[in-house]
């Protein structure tokens, strides 16, 4: 059985620090030890582009040419698509021929599991697998929810940030539902939290309030900071770039706890399987 925890960071809002938390989660997680592949799952690629590669259109291979792969029953070449980055994490990137893979799922067989056949090839070599979702509910991220055991959803701290939760919690459980029964909300994280202001701690208590029963918010918040935009710009984490500044350390938080229900998980299984 392979112990890989396969997370997606999910909201189909934009600006919600999707990418930053995909990234710089990924990168914490490799500072504990883990082997840690990123996936880019939204033809924007902004991950791509935040981990270095600008030019997307002159890499080899990205996910929409794996996930055609396993669409035509060809051999799925994940390994040659993977780039190393120079932070000890590793990608699978994306273009935008993901946009036009959508259009190639409607019609495609077992097409929710496309994503999953590509990652099952390589995943007994990592520890996490953490994809990053385009902001939308469709095909692609349905793909995403059926390859991942737990969901992270990055909510900005603003008066609307619970607009629109409930329609991404019903697709989380109809996906749960109907296709993949072991995924679990994992938690939401709150991002660009202005600690001059109390606007976070109301929406953390109308969050715990409304969907209090569904799932967890993490006690760790990521702070507003420059010093996030300036990271990404320059292709580095905010470990390289700012290692010791309070956004670095909320997400090597965020690591410790993810790592650690991992954990307890795993002991849970085992002990269930005596």
């Amino acid at each position: 059985m392979s112990q890989c925890k396969v997370l997606a960071i999910v909201n189909q809002k934009g600006g919600v620090g999707k990418t930053t938390t995909a990234f710089n989660l990924g990168v914490a997680l490799s500072q504990i030890g883990k082997r840690v592949l990123l996936v880019d799952a939204d033809p924007q690629s902004d991950l791509t582009t935040c981990m270095g590669w600008d030019n997307q259109d002159k890499l080899d291979l990205t996910l929409a040419d794996l996930m055609e792969q396993s669409i035509n029953d060809e051999p799925i070449k994940v390994r040659e698509a993977i780039l190393h980055y120079k932070e000890k994490v590793d990608l699978i990137p994306s273009n935008l021929g993901l946009s036009a893979l959508e259009m190639m799922l409607v019609n495609a067989m077992s097409r929710e599991y496309t994503m999953k056949n590509c990652l099952s090839e390589v995943k007994h070599n990592y520890d996490y697998i953490i994809i990053d979702c385009m902001p939308s509910l469709g095909m692609i991220t349905v793909n995403a929810l059926a390859s991942a055991d737990g969901v992270i959803i990055p909510v900005q701290t603003q008066y609307l940030a619970a607009k629109g939760m409930t329609q991404l919690l019903k697709i989380v459980s109809k996906v749960k539902r109907q296709i993949n029964p072991s995924l679990k909300v994992e938690g939401v994280l709150l991002t660009l939290v202005d600690r001059r202001t109390n606007l976070s701690k109301a929406i953390q208590k109308q969050l715990q309030e409304n969907y209090g029963s569904v799932f967890k918010v993490f006690d760790a918040q990521i702070p507003i900071a420059i010093s996030t935009a300036e990271s990404t710009s320059q292709g580095k984490s905010v470990f390289l770039y700012d290692k010791i500044g309070k956004v670095a350390e909320s997400y090597a938080k965020v690591a410790r706890k993810v790592d650690n229900f991992h954990k307890e998980r795993i002991k849970h299984k085992i002990a269930q399987d005596r």
